[in-house]
């Protein structure tokens, strides 16, 4: 079986080249992360073995330099057309988790022809001030931890979120966090929504949204916003899962979201 691979895609303008993981034989898919950074998870695995999926990495999380090259959403937004195109793929199907989540939908609203399926994974975007989205910045880590997981020691999360042994491997996935986190913020920080709600309607991609029941991150009331502004959209809400639910309830929504896109 093919590994996953990681291949440096060069890009213009003076922004530095995108570690974009790849694995899988299909039709492509492209998966985007959430605010803590760059993933391959067995959730991937799972997609994998039925398409081409690419995870490329948030700009800025390897090179902060590429931030003072892109200011603002729509900055974003052009970078992963420019990626889309460099990596030579035309009508994809797009996965989005979290802040992820929130680039895919502006991404499909953007270009609405030139994504099929939209798979959309507790994603932020989406503001009401009776359920606040929390920030994921400068909270402290044991409240954090506590919003993101449903049960923390449930054998695939331990896993998830285990720290390497080796003190140089921890020291090193430490500081790639702080860099995804701050790649991230830039774009979202303090909150992340940027005006998505008025373009939703743009969005003309089959819709499926996935929501851990028990998130406290985004509470599961912006599946409800989500489904009620997109033009297409069909909702699921995973018992016992957090903001992960890929993660704790893995087999469940590789399943539901493969269904979705055959």
């Amino acid at each position: 079986m093919n590994q996953v691979t990681t291949t440096l895609l060069e890009l213009g303008g003076g922004l530095a080249p995108n570690p974009v993981m790849a694995h899988g034989d299909g039709s492509p898919l492209v998966y985007l992360h959430g605010p803590f950074g760059q993933e391959w998870s067995g959730y991937l695995d799972d997609l994998a073995a039925r398409r081409r999926v690419y995870a490329p990495a948030n700009p800025g999380a390897d090179d902060p330099a590429d931030l003072r090259l892109l200011d603002h959403l729509w900055d974003l937004v052009l970078y992963y057309d420019e990626l889309l195109d460099r990596l030579g793929l035309g009508t994809i199907d797009l996965v989005g988790h979290s802040y992820g989540g929130m680039v895919a939908a502006e991404y499909a609203a953007a270009y609405p022809a030139r994504v099929r399926r939209l798979v959309l994974i507790d994603a932020m975007g989406l503001w009401r001030d009776d359920a606040p989205v929390n920030e994921f910045v400068t909270v402290a880590p044991e409240t954090l931890d506590s919003q993101l997981w449903h049960d923390r020691t449930e054998s695939a999360v331990a896993a998830f979120r285990a720290v390497p042994e080796d003190v140089e491997e921890s020291h090193a996935r430490l500081l790639r966090r702080f860099g995804a986190v701050a790649s991230t913020a830039h774009f979202s920080y303090p909150i992340p929504e940027r005006g998505l709600v008025k373009r939703l309607r743009r969005i003309t991609a089959d819709t499926l949204l996935i929501w851990g029941a028990d998130d406290g991150l985004v509470p599961p009331v912006y599946a409800e916003e989500f489904a009620r502004r997109l033009p297409s959209a069909t909702c699921e809400i995973v018992a016992a899962a957090g903001h992960y639910p890929h993660v704790e309830q893995r087999e469940r929504v590789a399943r539901r979201t493969l269904e979705f896109l055959a």
